[in-house]
């Protein structure tokens, strides 16, 4: 059976990551900064699954669990780099020590999942990291402007060491960027008043369930990069390409995600979403 490793898995979105692989057939090590939510995880998977309590900014401990993964089992077949943290505001008001962390864990800690993961699956000559970026990782989102900083790099890093790989004849390892629409997670499930996180709710807010779904696809079928859903791509990718556009259309378009923001609490409130 394969074995997939999920960081973050003690709650929210990599909980359900790990839920999905393990329905797929795959042996999962849920591990999460928090140890008794990885355990808890683990429980809920049933037989074979395991935990392990895992900081993703300490580049040691990912190497360790990579190493243990592959003990334990033989072969490490999938890594999911999902751990992630947001904090929401204006940037000249957020404090160095918030900026660092979504520095350290977003962009740090997916390059060290990665490069923990490339050490046993290189020699092996196959595996499979699948990188959780969101949305934020290809447009510089209002209000979220230090998460999209962070999610910038570890874009960068995903496919830039995608194109390492290929250009050092490395064929068997794929490298995958997963770039979600806001999602219902505990990230933002308090910040349903807070305007600088009305760009999550821009477009399609989605499950975790819905997006398990889609990285357990994107496992069997590896694609350098995935949006979901795809047709937010090309349209925030026009952002960039014509900012001054970009900077005249932004009253309409945030007054538009605060109208779906205020929608989804009332669903919410009403028990009829998600």
């Amino acid at each position: 059976m394969p074995v997939a490793v999920v960081t973050g898995a003690g709650s929210g979105l990599g909980r359900a990551i790990a839920l999905d692989l393990a329905e797929r057939g795959y042996i999962v090590q849920a591990t999460d900064i928090d140890a008794d939510a990885a355990a808890a995880t683990a429980r809920e998977l049933g037989a074979g699954a395991s935990f392990a309590e895992l900081d993703v900014t300490d580049a040691e401990a990912c190497r360790a669990t990579a190493a243990a993964a592959t003990t334990r089992s033989g072969s490490l077949d999938l890594w999911v780099n999902n751990a992630g943290v947001l904090t929401a505001g204006k940037t000249w008001q957020q404090s160095e020590s918030t900026n660092r962390a979504m520095l350290e864990i977003n962009a740090l800690g997916t390059m060290n999942g990665t490069a923990a993961a490339l050490e046993r699956m290189i020699p092996a000559e196959h595996g499979h990291v699948i990188n959780v970026i969101s949305l934020a990782g290809i447009l510089a989102a209002p209000g979220l402007v230090g998460y999209a900083a962070s999610k910038h790099a570890a874009m960068a890093y995903t496919l830039g060491t995608l194109f390492d790989l290929r250009r050092a004849g490395i064929r068997g390892v794929e490298l995958s960027a997963f770039c979600p629409d806001g999602i219902w997670t505990p990230m933002i499930e308090d910040s349903l008043d807070d305007p600088d996180v009305a760009a999550s709710f821009s477009g399609k807010l989605l499950t975790p369930s819905e997006v398990a779904t889609a990285v357990g696809k994107l496992a069997e079928r590896p694609r350098p990069l995935l949006i979901l859903p795809r047709w937010r791509g090309p349209m925030l990718r026009l952002f960039d390409l014509f900012p001054r556009l970009a900077l005249k259309i932004l009253p309409l378009v945030m007054r538009d995600a605060r109208r779906r923001q205020r929608r989804y609490k009332k669903l919410i409130e009403a028990g009829k979403w998600p």
